[in-house]
């Protein structure tokens, strides 16, 4: 096998995406589908799962919110019915979160960022890790955590706080599951363009008292590079790690993020 063959996923491989009827988890799920892979998301948005289903005839998808364990199991089920099994777990669903001082943060706005964040990323590991186990090409469990899970973000603490916990769960997981031959790893996405990053920033730009552009500059000013990160970035990260090129990469938290310096 040649080196450029490394770097593509095996034909055939059967993904499992959560979120990924938009966004980031949208763009993993077409660049595995171009990689001949068999796709399965969940979303809890019908409208958005019911689009990307009509976009593509190859994928399957399901309608969930992955806060609830009952229907994060139903998921599982029907994904190991569609696809005959799984190989790769891409823990991506998440929400943004509360913006806004600590002692303000509404209890049930904590609560639903972890469940969502959080608690969803068990949820699908305590189901879809008997599969992955079923499994002897090279199985592998992606989470996606954030630049926010490797540094401080005042302002987003519920946020902040869920993607250090996958951070940890990513690498204790690693410890576990490496005798099972099952690599572990988090991608840690820095400041991905569109409307989401657009709202989180108008948020805080609302909660410190500037406007939305000053707010952007400053994002911009604590990147290395000096731009923003696509979603198809993120994607080629998680295509990579699914090749056989990865099949020696595990616990690692990996930085998708033109060097973001500071939040």
């Amino acid at each position: 096998m040649n080196t450029f063959e490394l770097l593509k996923p095996r034909p055939g491989l059967r993904v499992l995406i959560s979120g990924a009827a938009s966004g980031i988890g949208a763009a993993i799920a077409d660049a595995f589908i171009e990689a001949d892979a068999q796709v399965y998301i969940c979303d809890v948005d019908r409208s958005a799962v019911e689009k990307a289903s009509s976009r593509n005839a190859r994928l399957h998808a399901g309608v969930a919110d992955v806060a609830s364990r009952e229907q994060v199991d139903s998921v599982i089920d029907d994904a190991r019915a569609k696809l005959g099994g799984l190989d790769i777990l891409i823990n991506n669903a998440g929400i943004a979160g509360p913006t806004g001082e600590v002692e303000a943060i509404a209890p049930d706005d904590w609560d639903r960022t972890v469940s969502t964040n959080l608690n969803s990323q068990y949820y699908f590991l305590r189901k879809a890790v008997p599969l992955l186990k079923d499994t002897s090409d090279c199985p592998g469990i992606i989470a996606m955590s954030s630049v926010a899970g490797r540094l401080g973000y005042a302002y987003r603490t519920p946020y902040a706080a869920t993607k250090w916990a996958i951070v940890g769960l990513v690498k204790s997981l690693a410890v576990e599951l490496g005798p099972s031959n099952i690599r572990v790893n988090a991608i840690l996405p820095g400041v991905v363009q569109g409307e989401r990053m657009d709202r989180v920033i108008a948020a805080r730009a609302e909660s410190t008292g500037v406007s939305f552009d000053e707010m952007k500059e400053q994002y911009l000013r604590k990147i290395s590079l000096r731009r923003m990160v696509t979603v198809d970035d993120i994607a080629a990260m998680a295509l990579f790690l699914a090749s056989p090129a990865g099949q020696n990469i595990t616990g690692q938290a990996i930085s998708v993020d033109g060097n973001v310096e500071y939040l």
